[in-house]
C-alpha cells in the first residue's frame, strides 16, 4: 500500500505544486524518488514528530496540501496534542499518513503496533479516517484525499498487501464499495483485513451461504446507508479490522446499528483484544495468535453462525 501511495503522490505532485511530503526522518527506498523529483515540496522533519506536524501546519496555512509520513503510532500518537489543537482546530489541510497499521511492525513491538490509532484519531473534530484495503483503493484514497478540503488520517499497510479489486471500482470518501451481494451473512472490513475477508467471503459462499462482502475504507465518516442496509437486508453483520475491537470500525459500526429502530442482524465484532500484545513475532505470526489469520476468522464465523442458525454448509 505505501508504493501505491508514494507513487499516486509523486504523480499529483508532478501536477500541482501545492502538493507537499514531510517524512520524521524514515520510508526510506520509498521517499527517495519523491525528494529528488520534487525537492522544493519535501521536508524531512528529522525525529521530531511534533514539530513535524507544526511545520505541516504552517505550510497548509500558506496554501499547501501536506501530507506528514511516519510509521502508525509516531505519527499519531506521539504528536495527538498538536494534531488536535493546530490540525484540527483550524482546519487545516494536512493529511496525516500511517504505514505499518496494526501488527505490521509485529516484531519491533508494542511501541510500534498501531492498534487504538483509528479510534483516537475518529474522535477528534473536523478529522476524516480512511483506511484502504488494498493498493488499488490505496492509490484512489490518495486522490480523494488531496482534493478533501481539511484534515485527514490515511493508515496505510507496511508492503506485500495483495490486490482485491480486479478492476477499479468507483471510490469515493465516506461510501463503501459492495465487492460481493448476499443476504445471509455480511463482512465489513478495513485496512489489510479486506484481504482475509475476501477470502473468507469466498469460502463461506462455497459452503451454500450469500455473503455480502463491504469494504469500509472510510471509518469516519461511516458509510451509514451501507450499515443500515447490512443490518436489516443480511441475518449476521461482522467487523473485521487490525485494530482494537474498541473504538475503530467495529465501534464505528455498533454506533451506527445501537440507534437503527427496526428489528436488525446482531453484530460480531472480530479485532484486536484492548489490550497490550505480550507475544514476539512478525505480522502474520500475530495476527494468527490474535485469531486474525483466515482459518480462525472462518471458524469464528462458522461457530456464529451454527449456533444462531444451524448447520453450516
Amino acid at each position: 500500500m505505501r508504493t501505491a501511495f508514494i507513487q499516486t503522490l509523486n504523480e499529483l505532485a508532478d501536477r500541482d505544486e501545492r502538493v507537499c511530503l514531510i517524512v520524521g526522518d524514515l520510508g526510506y527506498s520509498v521517499i527517495e524518488e519523491f525528494a529528488s523529483k520534487h525537492p522544493d515540496q519535501f521536508v524531512n522533519a528529522g525525529v521530531s514528530e511534533q514539530n513535524m506536524i507544526g511545520l505541516a501546519v504552517g505550510m497548509a496555512l500558506t496554501g499547501k496540501v501536506v501530507f506528514t509520513y511516519s510509521i502508525g503510532n509516531f505519527g499519531t500518537l506521539r504528536c495527538l496534542e498538536q494534531i488536535r489543537n493546530d490540525v484540527c482546530y483550524h482546519r487545516a489541510e494536512v493529511k496525516v499518513v500511517a504505514v505499518g497499521g496494526g501488527l505490521a511492525y509485529g516484531n519491533l513491538g508494542v511501541t510500534h503496533h498501531a492498534s487504538e490509532d483509528v479510534a483516537i484519531m475518529r474522535s477528534l473534530p473536523n478529522m476524516t479516517v480512511v483506511a484502504p484495503g488494498d493498493p488499488v483503493e490505496a492509490r484512489l484514497a490518495t486522490r480523494a484525499v488531496v482534493a478533501l478540503n481539511g484534515p485527514c488520517y490515511l493508515r496505510l499497510g507496511k508492503a506485500g498487501e495483495p490486490v482485491v479489486h480486479a478492476k477499479e471500482p468507483d471510490f469515493a470518501l465516506g461510501r463503501a464499495i459492495t465487492l460481493l451481494d448476499g443476504s445471509d451473512v455480511t463482512l465489513i472490513a478495513s485496512g489489510g483485513m479486506l484481504a482475509t475477508s475476501d477470502r473468507v467471503a469466498r469460502a463461506l459462499t462455497d459452503q451454500g451461504l450469500g455473503v455480502r462482502l463491504i469494504s469500509m475504507h472510510t471509518v469516519k465518516p461511516v458509510d451509514r446507508q451501507a450499515i443500515t442496509r447490512a443490518a436489516t437486508e443480511t441475518r449476521y453483520v461482522f467487523t473485521l479490522e487490525e485494530h482494537s475491537v474498541e473504538g475503530g470500525l467495529g465501534g464505528a459500526v455498533a454506533e451506527v446499528m445501537a440507534e437503527i429502530e427496526a428489528p436488525h442482524a446482531p453484530l460480531k465484532r472480530i479485532g484486536l483484544r484492548p489490550e497490550f500484545n505480550t507475544t514476539v513475532g512478525d505480522q502474520t505470526y500475530l495476527k494468527k495468535v490474535h485469531g486474525l489469520d483466515e482459518e480462525t476468522v472462518l471458524k469464528t464465523i462458522q461457530q456464529i453462525i451454527t449456533r444462531s442458525y444451524g448447520r453450516v454448509g
